[in-house]
């Protein structure tokens, strides 16, 4: 049964069904809709934006529809910029309870067509399970919200940057928003609404404080240089992967600094050579493993377009990017109907909102994370009462 949802807010739960609304209880039988939201989290229903990935309504609608799809959202536009004008935030309202029910009624109706327009012309995702994970996952994130305490910046106050900040996270802009196809390689980006998780400049993370006792961060230890060792088919080291390079790779006395310099000038140039590193990381096995020439085909079903300058590239990344992001949701998943929660990611890191009465869990939640489907990971693990105070713990 194909359906659309009203709003995405767990507190706005309603939906478009058989040329109906539908508010408070949803139907059995639903099966097919645009967007997830959570509260469709248990109703096994598929999602055309994930058939689509990385296209909005407007890139996938029929050519005989758009005109009248482009009328609708010229009308959805102009209701959102009189919510804006207004000071109305769809944050602390419903959707469909600022806007006419014969404009609902229209615009689930088009929604619909493109829906089952994109089951018909798309084919399901390799990787379409995952996604659907993710999706749920990032989208708890986003409904959490972040504690900020904004005294942590008053001592920097003078500075232009630090005003603006301190402008932006009055607008109540606490959410982390996530968008999962934002890059060709997987990597998260975050949407023009989210709070600048990805981008805070370091000297600002202390506004970032627990809901609960702790922030714990799990961090992979050069993840890139960890999964280009796991596809040359070699044994993860226990150690810090820049220690044991300068032992196993390069043995010759030089500093971390160094080896660590040497292995991503070598890693990020494809026109780069060093004997030593190609010895034990097999650059070509794996282009030819993963690149047929046009595209480069990753363990995780992601077929990305490349040239063979950026084919070694967006293996790496993209496979280290979807690893961590699996742990992500593993560690998510262990969480649930606890107190403590993931926060947040950043990159190759995720952080987590510890309970202190749940601290016993913590190595088990290390070893979810370092368990990748290469290998166990090794992982760095740093704690703090706000993130910009975060310590080494064993």
């Amino acid at each position: 049964m194909l359906f659309q949802t009203l709003d995405n807010k767990n507190e706005c739960a309603g939906i478009f069904v058989g040329g109906e609304l539908c508010f408070d209880t949803l139907p059995s039988g639903l099966t097919k809709t645009w967007k997830y939201a959570s509260y469709l989290e248990d109703q096994g229903v598929e999602y055309a934006s994930l058939y689509c990935l990385g296209k909005d309504l407007a890139e996938v609608c029929p050519t005989q529809l758009k005109p009248k799809f482009e009328k609708i959202t010229n009308e959805l536009k102009a209701f959102l910029i009189s919510f804006q004008e207004s000071k109305i935030s769809l944050d602390e309202n419903c959707f469909f309870d600022l806007v006419p029910k014969r404009f609902l009624l229209e615009y689930c109706d088009i929604k619909n067509k493109i829906t089952e327009h994109v089951f018909e012309a798309y084919p399901k995702p390799g990787n379409y399970d995952f996604l659907l994970a993710l999706t749920k996952t990032l989208e708890d994130i986003k409904n959490r919200q972040l504690k900020i305490d904004i005294r942590f910046l008053d001592e920097l106050r003078s500075d232009p940057r630090t005003r603006q900040l301190i402008k932006k996270l009055s607008k109540n802009n606490k959410k982390v928003c996530y968008n999962i196809a934002g890059t060709k390689t997987g990597r998260l980006t975050t949407t023009k609404s989210s709070f600048p998780i990805l981008t805070l400049d370091k000297k600002y993370r202390g506004v970032i404080v627990p809901k609960n006792d702790w922030l714990v961060e799990l961090d992979f230890n050069a993840a890139e240089l960890r999964t280009f060792l796991a596809l040359s088919q070699v044994k993860q080291p226990d150690e810090d992967i820049h220690e044991w390079n300068i032992k196993n790779v390069f043995c010759e006395d030089i500093d971390r600094a160094t080896a660590k310099t040497k292995a991503f000038a070598w890693l990020y140039n494809s026109k780069a050579r060093n004997e030593k590193l190609e010895k034990v990381y097999k650059r070509e096995e794996i282009m030819n493993k993963f690149w047929d020439g046009d595209n480069v085909n990753t363990i995780f079903n992601r077929r990305i377009e490349a040239s063979r300058h950026h084919a070694l590239n967006y293996i790496i990344q993209s496979t280290s990017s979807d690893l961590f992001l699996r742990r992500l949701v593993a560690v998510s998943e262990k969480l649930k109907g606890l107190n403590s929660f993931v926060s947040f990611s950043i990159h190759d890191s995720l952080v987590i909102d510890l309970d202190q009465s749940e601290r016993r869990i913590l190595p088990e939640l290390i070893e979810i994370f370092q368990s990748t489907d290469l290998g166990d990971f090794k992982a760095n693990i740093s704690a703090g009462k706000n993130f910009a105070e975060m310590r080494k713990i064993q």
